[in-house]
């Protein structure tokens, strides 16, 4: 047989395709297994995964003002990024002081004297309900004894589950040093993960990532604000009102307004209700003053303060916060909207198909 014919016959040869196909399907069996077993371990690292996702979240946000610190020129030198770093905690500390010292302690009075004459003022509430025509067919006593009932269970667990707040507190204490690590060393992270994405394709993602980036950190820096204006507002109106707790609901109302609608609505319910164990005229003053600076805040603040930094419709930001509240309780609902524009981003980049081509 000539050499070529010989080098036809080996090409042909069906042992190497079978070879390739069992190598093939042995890749599919791998793969599958490492896919399950990478599942099994995030379902059984689900919190710590959070923990990193909500620092790294954070850190990407605080970033810019770091770059910013960096950019001073003081005395012809300028801070390297752990002093820029050390400089933002630093501030961040001395924040939290100040509120432990000075604001807390007024709100922790409130809050014990609310929940001491709460039980008392229980009965004087549902007396002014049942004047109301449409209360026998409520039940009204009925749910009293439930709130009473409600009120007993809030307070044992409160007595009971201090452990888990301790637990609460070393996880802020954790993410905290994560974040602190995600500003310091995130650079290196970002291009490591970059490098597993094929070149020709990498560009486009950072550009995608970056500007993702630039939107939650917009978002972020901007419900902060309105969540600071909130609750100086609420606090000023509810004392001119003569709302008892007024700084303890004045307080609540700014720091829960950090979950997008739900926080809202919890808050003020809560406001109207402690209004109006003192009279109607106090509840209704604190519904019209809610009506109006959630009108101002839709129609002036939000295009002013956020501009087109999310872009997401109010139902999508409904979604997004009750998968985030079911998968992950109050710190989903805290990433929930960063999360979905997130997701909005790399699907408009990726997905949506709006331009002719």
């Amino acid at each position: 047989m000539a050499p070529q014919e010989k080098k036809l016959a080996h090409s042909t040869d069906p042992i190497p395709e079978e070879k390739r196909a069992r190598r093939i399907v042995r890749g599919h069996i791998l793969f599958a297994f490492g896919l399950l077993l990478t599942l099994g371990l995030a379902w059984l690292l689900a919190k710590e995964i959070l923990l990193i996702y909500v620092s790294a979240l954070f850190a990407a946000v605080l970033m810019p003002v770091v770059n910013r610190i960096m950019k001073i020129n003081l005395l012809g030198r300028r801070a390297s990024k752990p002093a820029a770093i050390f400089l933002i905690v630093a501030g961040m500390a001395l924040v939290v002081g100040v509120f432990l010292t000075v604001g807390l302690p007024p709100v922790l009075h409130d809050l014990n004297q609310f929940s001491a004459d709460l039980p008392a003022r229980i009965p004087k509430m549902m007396s002014r309900v049942d004047q109301l025509p449409i209360t026998h067919r409520l039940g009204v006593d009925d749910i009293a004894r439930r709130a009473e009932g409600a009120l007993t269970a809030t307070a044992s667990y409160l007595m009971t589950s201090l452990p888990n707040w301790l637990s609460h507190l070393f996880d802020i204490l954790s993410a905290l040093f994560l974040c602190i690590y995600f500003m310091l060393e995130g650079d290196t992270a970002y291009r490591f993960a970059l490098s597993l994405v094929p070149a020709t394709h990498r560009e486009r993602l950072s550009a995608t990532l970056e500007r993702a980036d630039d939107k939650i950190s917009n978002w972020l820096i901007g419900q902060g604000f309105l969540m600071l204006l909130l609750g100086i507002s609420s606090t000023i109106v509810f004392a001119i009102l003569h709302v008892r707790y007024f700084l303890l609901l004045g307080f609540l109302m700014g720091l829960f307004n950090i979950i997008p609608i739900a926080g809202g609505v919890v808050t003020i319910t809560l406001s109207a209700i402690v209004a109006a164990f003192d009279s109607w005229t106090k509840c209704l003053g604190v519904l019209i003053f809610y009506v109006l600076y959630i009108n101002v805040e839709n129609a002036y603040l939000i295009p002013r303060i956020m501009g087109s930094s999310v872009e997401l419709s109010g139902l999508t930001i409904l979604i997004a916060l009750l998968c985030g509240t079911s998968l992950a309780g109050v710190v989903g609902a805290l990433v929930a909207v960063p999360t979905a524009a997130l997701i909005a981003v790399l699907l408009e980049e990726y997905a949506v198909h709006d331009k002719a081509t």
